[in-house]
C-alpha cells in the first residue's frame, strides 16, 4: 500500500493520524521499548516521503537527514542521500532570478548601510524588504515581505493587486507592530520607486529606523531576501494555477507559517527561525542569571 499512495493519504483514508502512525511504526520497530533497532529501509521510506509531502518538495537530502534527526529517527547522511537517489526524491529547482525592480526614478537614494553583512547578532538590528509577483486567473498578486535578517524570520508583509508605496508601506507597519523594535534599526531594500518613495521614507523616520539601499542593479546586495523568495516560489508557487487571488494569498500564507515555525536552515544550524531566536533569547536568560 505504501509503494502505491502517500502515507498522508492512506491516513486520511483509514482516519487515523500520520503522527500515530509513525509512533506505532516506531514502537513496532524498537521492540516495544526495548534497544532501538536499526530503521528498515521501507520504514525510512516512509518517513521520508510523508516529510516530503509536508515540505511540498522543498527538502534535499542535508535537510531531510536534519529533519528526521529531529524527529528521533537516527540516520546517516550517506543512507538517506542513497535512498532518496533511489527511489526519486528530490527538491524542487529554483529557477533564474527575474530583475523586477524599477529604479528609473529621480526619487532620493538612500547608501548600502549594510555592504552585504547580513548577520546581525541580535534580533531588530536589521531587516530587509523587496517585492515579488504571484500570477492569478484574476490578475496579479504582490507580495511585500520584512524579514528580520538575524534569524531570516518573516516579520512584516503584504499581499495586495497593486505595487504601490501603501504596498511596502503596510508590510512595515505590520513588522513595527509586531516587533516594536528600538530606535536605529536598519532597513535595507533595493532601489525601487516604492522604498525611495516619499510615504515610505516618511515612514521609517517615524519609527526611528534607518534607510539603505543596494547598489543599483545588483541583485546580490540584498541576497537574503532573493534566496527567501526563491524558496517561496519553488515551495507554493511555481506549477501551481490560482483561479483567484485568494487562492494565492492562501497557499503563500500557510507557506510562510511554515517556514517561520518549521523549515529547517542550514545557515542557523538546522534550526527553524522562531527556534533560532527562541534559543537566543533563552541564551540571553541563561547570561543574565
Amino acid at each position: 500500500m505504501r509503494k502505491l499512495y502517500p502515507v498522508s493519504v492512506s491516513c486520511g483514508v483509514l482516519e487515523v493520524s500520520a503522527s500515530g502512525y509513525f509512533n506505532w511504526l516506531r514502537r513496532r520497530e524498537s521492540g516495544h521499548g526495548g534497544p532501538a533497532r536499526r530503521h528498515s529501509d521501507e520504514a525510512l521510506l516512509a518517513y521520508m516521503r510523508a516529510i516530503h509531502a509536508e515540505v511540498k518538495g522543498e527538502y534535499g537530502w542535508p535537510r531531510m537527514q536534519k529533519e528526521l534527526l529531529a524527529r528521533g529517527i537516527r540516520v546517516g547522511k550517506d543512507r538517506v542521500r542513497k535512498l532518496m537517489q533511489q527511489h526519486g526524491i528530490r527538491a524542487k529547482t529554483k529557477r533564474k532570478f527575474v530583475v523586477t525592480t524599477d529604479s528609473r526614478h529621480s526619487l532620493p537614494v538612500a547608501p548600502d548601510l549594510v555592504q552585504r553583512r547580513f548577520n546581525p547578532e541580535a534580533p531588530n538590528q536589521l531587516w530587509s524588504g523587496d517585492i515579488t509577483y504571484i500570477q492569478t486567473d484574476e490578475g496579479w498578486l504582490y507580495l511585500a515581505a520584512v524579514i528580520d535578517l538575524f534569524n531570516r524570520q518573516v516579520v512584516g508583509w503584504s499581499l495586495q493587486p497593486h505595487m504601490q508605496a501603501s504596498l511596502v508601506k503596510d508590510a512595515l507597519a505590520m513588522a513595527w507592530w509586531r516587533r516594536r523594535p528600538p530606535p536605529g534599526l536598519i532597513f535595507h531594500s533595493d532601489r525601487g520607486s516604492q522604498y525611495c518613495s516619499h510615504e515610505f521614507q516618511d515612514a521609517l523616520k517615524d519609527w526611528g529606523m534607518r534607510s539603505s539601499m543596494s547598489r543599483k542593479g545588483n541583485c546580490w546586495d540584498n541576497a537574503p531576501t532573493e534566496s527567501f523568495w526563491g524558496r517561496l516560489k519553488t515551495a507554493s508557487v511555481h506549477g501551481c494555477k490560482f483561479a483567484t487571488r485568494e487562492q494565492a494569498r492562501q497557499a503563500v500564507m500557510d507557506w510562510m507559517a511554515f517556514y517561520n515555525h518549521r523549515r529547517l536552515h542550514s545557515s542557523l544550524g538546522y534550526l527553524s527561525p522562531m527556534q533560532y531566536e527562541q534559543r537566543w533569547y533563552e541564551a540571553q536568560r541563561k547570561k543574565a542569571a
